[in-house]
């Protein structure tokens, strides 16, 4: 896959804001200004932080990834859906194994948000862990059959209730394209320059890599924010997906 301008590859990296606080995660905001990349905002941030570190992301023109990976009974699915999409975000998540029904509900708590007014999100599904691997998903997990197995079932299952897309790692996307259609977007973590450290992801590629097996939208974090220099990072990664 070829021909991105340099805009739409800065709009296909999610840049994973796994700070402590807000103040830690202004520093890196103010490092990479200008560069129209999506922000994912993740559990331990928004915790942190709460929506109104959200809102600023808005105000400042970025899209908003909230990575909160939802997993209850279906009515609280719903009603947590309702209040994300009170709050403006461009796309969050759920967990498909919480299954059909938990995933309509996430939708039905969104249609129900909108009929105030707004942008809808995309709502995306969970299928495995990038951390896990195959000996985590047979002994610990339970689920017997291959890690890719496991992530087709669970995007055939998003994709049957209505999502937009699922998580997965990059080396699955080719297999979910396959079986979901080309338009059923795909969230990669488990990306790593080459030479990067894998830390704990056991399922990689590099941005490239992933581009070329045709994901939507890679997550990149400690890559980026972990960086001596966090704005050179990305720029290279931007230029290594225009080439």
């Amino acid at each position: 896959m070829s021909g991105l301008t340099r805009n739409e590859a800065a709009g296909s990296i999610m840049v994973a804001l796994d700070y402590p606080d807000a103040m830690a995660a202004e520093r890196l905001l103010d490092a990479l200004d200008g560069i129209p990349c999506y922000m994912k905002v993740g559990m331990q941030l928004f915790y942190a932080a709460g929506p109104a570190f959200v809102a600023s992301l808005k105000e400042r023109g970025y899209q908003v990834f909230l990575d909160v990976k939802m997993h209850d009974i279906p009515n609280t699915v719903k009603g947590g859906a309702n209040s994300i999409a009170r709050l403006g975000v461009d796309m969050f998540n759920v967990h498909a194994a919480g299954g059909r029904d938990m995933m309509e509900a996430a939708l039905e708590g969104v249609d129900s948000a909108l009929s105030r007014g707004g942008a809808r999100p995309l709502v995306i599904a969970v299928t495995q862990l990038t951390s896990t691997n195959q000996s985590v998903l047979n002994e610990e997990i339970g689920i017997a059959g291959s890690v890719e197995d496991a992530v087709i079932r669970y995007a055939k299952l998003a994709h049957a209730a209505g999502l937009d897309g699922v998580v997965s790692s990059p080396q699955e996307v080719t297999a979910i394209k396959t079986a979901c259609g080309a338009a059923f977007k795909t969230v990669t973590p488990g990306i790593r320059p080459a030479g990067a450290d894998m830390n704990d992801q056991s399922r990689i590629l590099t941005p490239r890599q992933a581009l070329d097996q045709g994901t939507d939208f890679m997550v990149i974090g400690r890559p980026i924010t972990a960086a001596q220099d966090p704005r050179a990072s990305i720029e290279s990664i931007i230029e290594e997906l225009i080439r």
